[in-house]
């Protein structure tokens, strides 16, 4: 019962790393992402984190595009979850997620990846839905 509740209490990080860039009308934003690609690593997410630094966040592929859905639960930092569509496309916006919601978020659509991004950073860096996503990791 000690080993499960130190397993779950320390944070997990994502497999591997890569650069993600999104062009924007105002410019490109250039972001450093962990890589959710299989689904243990999915479904923990940024759950357990007290801090994202801005310029940092975490990408969901699911190697085809699908209907998804997300929550905040055991998430203690609010997220903007930005759903991109396999051309690379964002589809939608889902700006500050509520911590510790277990509602659920959908995608409004289908979505190949979801890249999460401290709460507001869609906002003040003036990303939008249709912008393009490029990044080695959605090849």
């Amino acid at each position: 019962m000690v080993v499960l509740a130190i397993c779950f209490a320390a944070p997990a990080f994502a497999a591997g790393e890569a650069t993600l860039e999104i062009v924007t009308k105002s410019g490109v934003r250039a972001f450093t992402v962990e890589l959710a690609t299989n689904d243990a690593e999915r479904e923990r997410g940024l759950m357990f984190r007290k801090e994202l630094p801005a310029g940092h966040g975490m990408l969901f592929d699911f190697k085809e595009e699908r209907p998804v859905a997300f929550w905040m639960h055991n998430t203690y930092i609010p997220l903007d979850m930005i759903f991109i569509r396999a051309d690379g496309h964002i589809l939608s916006i889902a700006e500050n997620a509520k911590p510790l919601s277990d509602a659920l978020i959908p995608s409004g659509g289908p979505v190949r990846s979801v890249l999460e991004v401290i709460g507001g950073t869609a906002r003040k860096l003036g990303i939008a839905p249709g912008d393009q996503v490029e990044s080695p990791a959605l090849r």
